[in-house]
């Protein structure tokens, strides 16, 4: 007899991570909407049941595609041809391959590839510690990272996250917030959450900036919109910061009192005068002023961060100004401004869960990539962590993203062996053949490994390389607790609304049941006890006196007042001077300079005059677009009719002059590669600069080589470079780059 029953989720379609309610019959999806319970319910735009993704979600759960049993290689790498295996026999065979690759080149010799949060990161890293590596890559170095890592540097503890950012509104039902400034974010296409909310509070008086070298719909919306030369960033924030001290719009009394290393960002930011800060990012100076002005004396204010930042070549300079803009300005933990929460307390968070203290320090130090970019190493994190345990008790973030293996030099390890051979990859939750830089080398690497492990719900053009794919469970088929890593201290969950498993139409797991079972034949299936992950949560759940069922049938969530100026009652910022570090001394101790001088980005037509004859269009890449979320969707038709074709934005103007009109195909060519896209004619950017969409693939397209799904055909990190990193941080700039674009028949 068929039965309706109705259970609460949190989708992960997107970062918004909506509270949805999810109807099945037998265990097959009926129906999703909005959890109209939720306190978040109603808070994003577009609305959750309006949302594209969610409407696809059933076509996505069942697609014809979807990888249903293991499945293991049997012809060559990229040959397509594949068999269906039982778990038990999967687990054994990579559970072996792993062991005798660790016996004979150690533990470090295995990479594990992440994604954007598409599962809960906290299990992956409990595997990768015990298991011995230090070696976890993604795309943490150009997404959260950075400024995870960065904040806790200078304020002891990150700023809340653009994700589960709203405009709050106080005591006189307006909005606390009387500013807010949008810097490499697009909230229209990335961020509904704060979307909805900026919408609502700009009739309400609340003064909005944007910096973006395109005239986004963000930015229509702007009372200032700064259309900067892409990469220059940095020296905009300088000048703002300029002419914020110039002009004595700071807050004294904060500045003195609570931050340190003031005269030395005064000293950095005096030449980066008006004029000379417009010379540098086209940007006029009366509009830097203008800025600078509104931001300072409008406040509390708000400077959401936005991933377009991580993308620069100098991103961990740019986010040293950009938080010490926001800290002069007395905007630090107060109402309407930027809110560090402070640790949860009453579950077990992620950076106490994954286990990082198992991994031996001599194993830390193998980290590749760490001896130059030293931001996001373990070694790093050490120093923070203690810091932030003295003054709050606990620590936070979990170590992807805030300890990562630099990925870059890891594949270029696979092909060299050096500085140690790497011979195994394991991917969860990302497509790195799509979304890495450079993709004919991450190619090459990923094909030379011994063993390559994927853990997915569809063959990408990673899987097609891979001697093991593994069918994951889906947001629908696994329950979850979110609390951004430890970052939070709120805390809200969801139940499996649907059965992983369903005898003779799929066999699914949850990455914690994938680990669990390899971790038991691996000898440390000890650190995984519990049956499946809802035991787990009970175990995690303890301190709340309740089992996660318990915690859902009161709801499924705890949301926790926001306290202000913490700082005071706690006696300082966790920092090793106590007070907020303008000037960063962890960074001074890690060999770099904080807050170093401005330089050009590696290759744009200031840098590199000598390629503009060749490639005389600036090429900036890494926005969101709305419809799909990085590489994910491209094969639920529902989704792909709205947007059927990867998309290069090109000036009328620059288009004319190439004899290009709206919707030719046109290739964009650069010293690294080449790739099609279709044209879109769209005036909001300057002429010199072209965007084009990132993490395109065909999956309709075969899946064996040559083709693995059109992987190289429009793929924009065909293009991008991958050795000019962020010193720092070791990020890949994605807003520089020289190209040319042509008519694709011309080609």
């Amino acid at each position: 007899m068929s039965e309706l029953v109705t259970k609460t989720a949190v989708c992960a379609m997107c970062h918004a991570r909506c509270r949805v309610a999810v109807t099945s019959e037998n265990g097959h999806l009926v129906d999703i909407k909005e959890d109209t319970s939720f306190p978040r319910a109603g808070k994003t735009w577009p609305r959750t049941n309006a949302c594209l993704r969610l409407r696809g979600a059933k076509e996505w759960m069942y697609h014809p595609d979807r990888v249903n049993y293991p499945r293991k290689r049997i012809g060559e790498k990229g040959g397509g041809e594949w068999q269906t295996i039982s778990w038990e026999q999967a687990f054994d065979e990579i559970a072996g391959k792993l062991t005798e690759l660790k016996q004979k080149y150690g533990p470090e010799t295995l990479n594990f590839t992440g994604g954007t949060g598409r599962t809960m990161d906290e299990y992956v890293s409990r595997f990768v510690h015990l298991f011995g590596t230090p070696n976890h890559t993604g795309s943490g170095l150009v997404c959260h990272g950075p400024i995870a890592v960065m904040a806790q540097i200078m304020c002891g503890w990150p700023l809340r996250h653009r994700t589960g950012l709203t405009i709050e509104h106080g005591d006189s039902k307006l909005p606390a917030t009387k500013c807010i400034m949008l810097a490499g974010i697009n909230p229209a296409q990335s961020v509904p959450r704060l979307w909805n909310s900026l919408r609502q509070c700009k009739s309400d008086g609340v003064k909005v900036i944007v910096i973006d070298p395109r005239r986004t719909e963000t930015a229509e919306l702007a009372d200032i919109w700064l259309q900067l030369r892409p990469g220059t960033d940095y020296a905009l924030f300088l000048g703002m910061i300029n002419t914020i001290i110039q002009e004595g719009l700071y807050d004294k009394e904060f500045v003195t009192k609570w931050t340190y290393g003031f005269d030395k960002v005064v000293a950095r930011v005096t030449p980066f005068t008006p004029e000379k800060t417009a010379e540098i990012t086209r940007v006029p100076a009366d509009k830097i002023v203008a800025a600078a002005r509104m931001y300072a004396t409008n406040t509390p204010a708000l400077f959401p961060h936005g991933m377009g930042t991580e993308h620069l070549q100098d991103a961990s300079s740019a986010i040293q100004a950009r938080l010490i803009m926001t800290a002069i300005c007395g905007n630090i933990d107060v109402q309407g401004g930027e809110i560090m929460s402070g640790p949860n307390g009453r579950w077990v968070s992620a950076p106490d869960f994954d286990l990082e203290d198992l991994l031996a320090a001599g194993q830390k130090e193998k980290q590749i990539g760490a001896d130059r970019h030293r931001l996001l190493s373990y070694t790093t994190r050490g120093m923070i962590q203690a810091e932030i345990k003295k003054k709050w008790g606990a620590g936070c973030g979990s170590s992807p993203p805030c300890a990562e293996a630099h990925a870059p030099t890891v594949y270029r390890a696979m092909l060299s062996g050096k500085p140690y051979p790497v011979r195994a990859a394991y991917t969860v939750s990302s497509n790195p053949l799509i979304t890495m830089p450079n993709s004919r080398l991450v190619y090459q690497a990923l094909k030379s490994l011994d063993l390559y492990v994927v853990n997915d719900f569809f063959m990408t053009p990673s899987a097609e390389l891979a001697d093991y794919v593994l069918p994951a469970a889906t947001w629908l088929e696994r329950p979850r607790v979110y609390d951004n890593a430890g970052e939070d201290s709120g805390l809200y969950a969801g139940e499996a609304a649907l059965p992983a498993s369903l005898p003779g139409e799929y066999d699914h797991k949850t990455d914690y049941e994938i680990f669990r079972g390899l971790a038991q034949r691996l000898g440390f299936g000890e650190y995984f006890p519990w049956s499946n992950m809802e035991e787990s949560f009970d175990y995690r759940l303890q301190a709340m006196g309740m089992t996660f069922q318990e915690f859902m049938a009161k709801g499924g969530y705890d949301f926790p007042a926001d306290t202000f100026k913490k700082y005071e009652k706690m006696g300082g910022f966790a920092t090793p001077t106590g007070k907020l570090e303008l000037y960063a001394t962890t960074i001074a101790k890690l060999g770099y300079e904080p807050l170093p001088p401005y330089e050009e980005s590696f290759e744009n037509p200031v840098s590199r005059p000598d390629l503009t004859g060749e490639y005389p269009l600036m090429l900036i890449t890494g926005a969101r677009f709305r419809w799909n979320f990085h590489s994910e969707y491209f094969q639920v038709s529902s989704i792909r009719q709205r947007h059927p074709d990867p998309l290069v934005q090109i000036h009328p103007d620059t288009a004319a002059q190439l004899g290009i009109k709206e919707g030719d195909w046109v290739c964009i060519e650069n010293p690294r590669g080449k790739v099609r896209m279709k044209c879109r004619l769209f005036d909001g950017l300057d002429p010199q600069v072209v965007h084009a969409e990132h993490s395109w693939w065909f999956p309709e397209k075969p899946g064996a080589e040559p083709s693995l799904h059109g992987v190289f055909e429009s793929n924009i990190n065909v293009l991008t470079d991958d050795e000019h990193c962020d010193p720092v941080n070791g990020g890949w700039p994605l807003k520089t780059g020289l190209c040319k674009v042509y008519l694709e028949a011309e080609g």
